[in-house]
């Protein structure tokens, strides 16, 4: 699987801990910036990744910003996008099993270090659920 990541300035520090995380899990990790903790708009880099994301099927993303509120927000404004704000392994286990999640969202300043390995577990290897589920997801992108 490939997991395409993007952070804002308050999301960059904790950045490459989640691509070695990935990365340790087997999977590829394309990193869409910033390259640096220099002030930037987190909806440039959500839409961004939203787009990579849309664009190849086979892969999922992560966002990562102060709290994630404004990363989910952005995200979740793509048709195709289904973007969850995760702060723990339970919200991120639930959110790929009933609502096939394929943008992880978290905040930096929320969670510490363990708490995000333990998401990124939850979130990397739990599957879609699939049956009830799969006609509720169909009806998000209705319009």
């Amino acid at each position: 699987m490939t997991y395409f990541i993007a952070t804002d300035h308050a999301g960059f520090s904790i950045k490459d801990h989640v691509k070695e995380f990935i990365r340790q899990k087997g999977h590829e990790v394309i990193d869409l910036g910033p390259a640096s903790a220099d002030r930037v708009d987190y909806p440039d880099y959500a839409h961004e990744l939203c787009q990579k994301v849309l664009e190849n099927r086979e892969s999922a993303g992560i966002l990562i910003c102060g709290t994630g509120i404004g990363m989910s927000i952005t995200a979740n404004r793509h048709k195709g996008i289904r973007a969850a704000l995760c702060h723990d392994a339970y919200t991120a286990t639930l959110t790929r099993m009933h609502n096939d999640a394929n943008v992880l969202c978290m905040g930096e300043r929320v969670v510490g270090l363990g708490v995000v390995d333990s998401i990124l577990e939850a979130f990397l290897s739990t599957p879609f659920e699939g049956g009830r589920h799969a006609c509720r997801i169909g009806k998000i992108d209705q319009e």
